[in-house]
């Protein structure tokens, strides 16, 4: 079995296959030179989970640091951590990045091209599990702005950040809105002269305590293991409730997200102008503020918001719609990233190029019509891990129903009836511009994607295997694959 990504999904989904399947052998290949995925890729000023960590955390590790809104590098080390204590890390390829995967039926086997210090390898294997990630990690949404060449300063965007970027004492404008932009500023704010967060329109942000007060009585009364799972049932319900809330009085919860941000800022701040997004609360992922950061930097005068269009980029900073000014020594364009279901990897099937937007998911992990082959996506409405976790779960438990049965083949059989819509019901920018390349998702189950944690246990955990969508076969059978 082949995992591509050693982030926080591919670590974890071998950690699940070492404890369920421990007769399969895998290898992880990971593109990077380093284990974490996006915990090690950003660099940026405080860089830290926008999920609570007892959810973002693995169901079989308990997260230990007081921190439940952690910084990256604190993320990075669990992971690395876990990969260590399992001997997982002995089983990753780093620097190898997957070109190709073409599956044969004939031999019921993937042949995988990977490149590895500019040379090109093959490798086979039974089974393929994406934990790449959803984003593209060498090229982020940068919009150009007229007039930036002529810009004296500096001007980077978060995902490439420079390790020699030292923003002390100058003026800063943070591009964006989004839970990088939110992340950015009251960081920036404690060093630099001061930074304002320049936004076309507002995002709902949302001041969480970074610590956890009832994880942190349970630790101390509980065993590790126990509270820790208690804690992390509380916090999916407690999300699941406010979710659903959002969803069914979007009015309600607009006015009381918008009412705690003017608490937080008082009379004096234009909370309609800055803080009052244009959509309903879940339309878009909400962005949170640990302790309030945020709204405590603006509160002090350390950093403002603006909420206007960009008119071009001037030779001492940003000229706006308006005609005003906002001048800058660096500029962060926290634009937003580009979105990549299956890391840049081209699939075929017997030597046809096949594509995964012409695909239908089923449930949410598998590409109808694509045998053999997982892709791990989170949610995008509560912490990723809870979906990783389930997914990994679910892909121990066919492999082992596939041995027992003496199967080679799996494969999820498009029913031409199933109404198609949209993968991901969000109206978020960096999924607009990917609706071409996203999968679909059905209308009922087993293509709908529920964006439901408890749905999703007891489907994936409990749920038959053998359901009647997926086809199993061995390889000297005749082809599962429909014919043209």
């Amino acid at each position: 079995m082949i995992i591509i990504g050693a982030g926080l999904s591919g670590i974890g989904a071998a950690a699940h296959l070492q404890q369920r399947c421990p007769d399969r052998s895998f290898t992880i290949f990971e593109a990077r030179d380093a284990i974490g995925g996006t915990w090690d890729l950003f660099r940026y000023p405080g860089i830290r989970s926008d999920s609570d960590m007892y959810t973002l955390g693995y169901e079989f590790k308990p997260w230990a640091d007081a921190k439940a809104i952690a910084d990256g590098s604190t993320i990075r080390r669990y992971i690395v951590e876990t990969a260590a204590e399992r001997g997982i890390d002995r089983q990753i390829r780093l620097g190898h990045r997957i070109v190709s995967a073409d599956w044969s039926s004939a031999d019921a086997r993937w042949t995988v091209e990977i490149e590895h210090e500019g040379r090109r390898e093959r490798q086979t294997c039974g089974f393929l599990l994406f934990c790449s990630g959803y984003y593209r990690y060498d090229a982020a949404h940068r919009p150009t702005f007229d007039g930036e060449a002529g810009f004296r300063g500096r001007i980077v965007h978060p995902q490439f950040w420079p390790a020699d970027l030292d923003h002390a004492g100058q003026r800063v404008v943070v591009i964006g809105s989004g839970a990088t932009a939110v992340t950015l500023v009251p960081e920036m704010a404690k060093t630099a002269a001061h930074v304002t967060m320049l936004q076309r329109s507002p995002s709902y942000i949302v001041a969480l305590p970074s610590q956890d007060p009832i994880a942190e009585w349970l630790k101390r009364h509980l065993p590790a293991a126990l509270a820790y799972r208690l804690v992390r049932v509380k916090n999916v319900l407690l999300t699941m409730l406010f979710f659903n809330l959002a969803r069914r009085w979007p009015a309600w919860m607009k006015t009381r997200l918008i009412g705690l941000a003017a608490q937080r800022l008082g009379p004096d701040h234009d909370v309609a102008t800055d803080f009052t997004p244009r959509y309903n609360p879940w339309d878009q992922r909400l962005c949170i503020a640990p302790d309030a950061d945020l709204f405590r930097a603006i509160k002090r005068g350390r950093a403002s918001v603006v909420t206007e269009s960009i008119d071009r980029f001037t030779e001492h900073g940003i000229r706006l719609a308006s005609g005003r000014e906002i001048e800058a020594d660096l500029v962060v364009t926290a634009t937003g990233l580009t979105l990549n279901l299956l890391g840049d990897v081209a699939l075929s099937i017997d030597g046809e190029p096949c594509s995964a937007s012409a695909s239908m998911t089923y449930k949410g992990m598998m590409f109808s019509d694509v045998p053999n082959l997982v892709s791990t996506f989170g949610y995008t409405n509560a912490s990723w891990t809870l979906k990783a976790d389930l997914t990994a779960r679910f892909v121990c438990r066919l492999l082992n129903h596939m041995k027992g049965h003496g199967h080679e083949i799996a494969i999820a059989r498009r029913d031409p009836t199933v109404e198609a819509r949209p993968f991901i019901d969000f109206s978020s920018g960096y999924v607009q511009r990917a609706a071409g390349m996203l999968p679909k998702q059905g209308a009922r189950r087993p293509w709908r994607l529920y964006q439901n944690y408890v749905l999703d246990f007891l489907m994936l955990r409990f749920g038959r295997i053998d359901d009647g969508t997926l086809t199993f076969a061995r390889a000297a059978d005749p082809s599962p694959l429909p014919s043209d």
